[in-house]
């Protein structure tokens, strides 16, 4: 009997609990979703001029998982993202027979978030 006083007492006792300090509950939702975090590329000819419709590769390097995304008018493309995880990703461009080199990015990671350095790249087709 004394038990069950003490338990109905506890009982009692959590909602106070829960009014002050105690266990809250985020209504608005979940902090992290929101748009992903994209690598602004920019692809260049011999000239620098902007080249549209240059395809650019990024890789993980320790997962080999890609991404790809072609450039517009201006010649930019934001289809690279923190979805390819923590790590150094190489980014490279083609258009038809032209390849850029290489350029290493790497993104790190917090609790919501992945951003990548440089948060900007410039690929420059080989003539």
């Amino acid at each position: 009997m004394l038990r069950a006083r003490h338990a109905l007492l506890l009982l009692g006792l959590v909602p106070l609990a829960s009014c002050d300090g105690g266990l809250r509950v985020n209504r608005q939702g979940d902090p992290c979703v929101g748009d992903l975090i994209t690598l602004r590329v920019e692809v260049v000819d011999a000239q620098g001029r902007p080249v549209k419709d240059a395809t650019v590769t990024a890789t993980h390097v320790a997962s080999e998982v890609s991404i790809t995304g072609t450039t517009n008018d201006r010649g930019v493309t934001t289809a690279v993202n923190e979805e390819l995880g923590e790590g150094t990703v190489r980014v490279m461009a083609t258009s038809g027979s032209k390849v850029s080199p290489p350029a290493q990015v790497t993104w790190t990671c917090d609790g919501c978030n992945c951003n990548p350095e440089p948060s900007t790249v410039q690929l420059q087709l080989n003539p």
